[in-house]
C-alpha cells in the first residue's frame, strides 16, 4: 500500500501553511452548527427525510427543510471512519487515506478534447476515455483514477456505465467516479463486483469509490441524496464534494463561503452516516470564488488556495480524509 507523504503538519522541522487557527476552526464548526439546527438544509428524497426524521432531525416534508441538531451532526463526524483504504485492482496500487497523507490524481471532467491525431478540437468519445485511462494508468504520479472524460456519443441516461466500462477495463489503479444516480451506482458495484470475484471480495478490496455534490446553496438534491445512500448502504467510499462559488452561490467573503461549504459537507456527512454506521465517507471540495467578469468558476487563483488549505484543515479537525480539487 502507497503510505505517501505528509503534508500540512505542525513539525519541527520543513515547511508548512496552516491556513486556520485552532479557534478559528472552532469558530467555522459552531457557526455550521447553527446553520444546520436553525436555518437547515434543502433535501429532495422522501428516503433521506425518513433517515434524518428518525435520527432526530426535525423535517418538513412540504418545504423539504430538513434541520439537523448539533448532537447528530457531532454524532456522524465521530463515526465516520479517520482512514481508508481504496483499493486497486492491482495491489501495488492500494492507498491509504489518513491524515496529511497526500495523493494526487486527475481531476474530473473535461468536456473538450485536443484530438491527438488531427488537432482538432471535439467532444470526447467512449474511446477517449479508454485512452486516458491507459495514460493514468502509466503514470507513476497518478496515484487514482478519476474519469477524465464523459463519453459524448452513447446514451446519456446511462453514460455512467460507460464511463465506468471503459476505465475499469483499462487501469489497475483504483476508480473513483460520479455514478449519476443511486441505480446507475448499484450497477456499477456489480461491474466491480464481477471483476474481483464478488460483492464480498469487493467490500474486501474496493476498486471503486464514488462521488457527489450538494448543489449550493445548502441543497442535498434528489440524485445526491441516493448516491450518499447507496455508498454508505455499500460500504464503498463516498466523496461528497462541495463546489460553492464566493460571490456567487454563497457569499462574497472567504469565511461565509467556508461556512456554507461546511454545511453543505456536514449535512451529507450526516446523511451517509444515518444510512450506514462507520461507512467510509471523503470530505470534498472544489469550492471557489467565482469570477465576476464571466460568471464562471476561477480554479488556480489565490482565493482557491486559500479556501482549499482551509477545507484540508477542517478535515483533519474532524478527522475525516479530504479531497481538494481545483488548485
Amino acid at each position: 500500500m502507497k503510505h505517501n507523504v505528509f503534508a500540512g503538519r505542525n513539525l519541527t522541522a520543513g515547511l508548512s501553511l496552516n491556513i486556520l487557527s485552532d479557534d478559528e476552526v472552532e469558530e467555522i464548526h459552531l457557526a455550521t452548527l447553527e446553520i444546520l439546527e436553525y436555518s437547515g438544509i434543502f433535501v429532495e428524497l422522501d428516503e433521506a427525510f425518513d433517515l434524518f426524521e428518525a435520527g432526530g432531525a426535525l423535517v418538513d416534508r412540504d418545504k423539504k427543510i430538513v434541520k439537523i441538531p448539533a448532537y447528530m451532526v457531532e454524532d456522524a463526524i465521530r463515526s465516520a471512519p479517520a482512514k481508508i483504504v481504496l483499493a486497486g485492482r492491482d495491489p501495488k496500487h492500494d492507498l491509504v487515506l489518513e491524515s496529511t497523507r497526500v495523493h494526487f490524481t486527475n481531476f474530473s471532467e473535461g468536456v473538450i478534447v485536443v484530438d491527438p491525431h488531427t488537432g482538432e478540437r471535439r467532444s470526447p468519445l467512449k474511446s477517449d476515455l479508454e485512452d486516458a485511462a491507459r495514460v493514468i494508468d502509466y503514470l507513476d504520479e497518478v496515484d487514482f483514477c478519476e474519469k477524465a472524460l464523459g463519453a459524448h456519443d452513447v446514451n446519456q441516461e446511462t453514460v455512467p456505465l460507460h464511463n465506468a466500462e471503459a476505465f475499469l477495463s483499462n487501469t489497475t489503479k483504483h476508480c473513483a467516479f460520479g455514478p449519476g444516480n443511486g441505480k446507475l451506482l448499484k450497477k456499477i458495484i456489480r461491474m466491480a463486483a464481477a471483476i474481483v470475484g464478488g460483492e464480498d471480495k469487493l467490500r474486501e478490496r474496493p476498486i471503486v469509490s464514488f462521488a457527489t455534490c450538494p448543489v449550493s446553496p445548502l441543497k442535498l438534491i434528489g440524485d445526491c441524496c441516493e448516491i450518499i445512500i447507496e455508498s454508505a448502504r455499500s460500504r464503498m467510499a463516498c466523496n461528497i464534494l462541495s463546489m460553492a462559488m464566493a460571490g456567487g452561490t454563497s457569499p462574497v467573503t472567504l469565511a461565509g463561503t467556508l461556512v456554507t461549504h461546511n454545511a453543505e459537507l456536514l449535512g451529507g456527512i450526516t446523511l451517509h452516516q444515518l444510512a450506514g454506521r462507520g461507512a467510509p465517507v471523503i470530505y470534498g471540495s472544489s469550492t471557489t470564488a467565482m469570477d465576476l467578469r464571466l460568471g464562471t468558476a476561477s480554479i488556480g487563483t489565490p482565493e482557491a488556495a486559500l479556501l482549499s488549505g482551509a477545507v484540508a484543515r477542517m478535515a483533519r479537525h474532524y478527522k475525516v480524509p479530504s479531497y481538494v480539487g481545483g488548485t
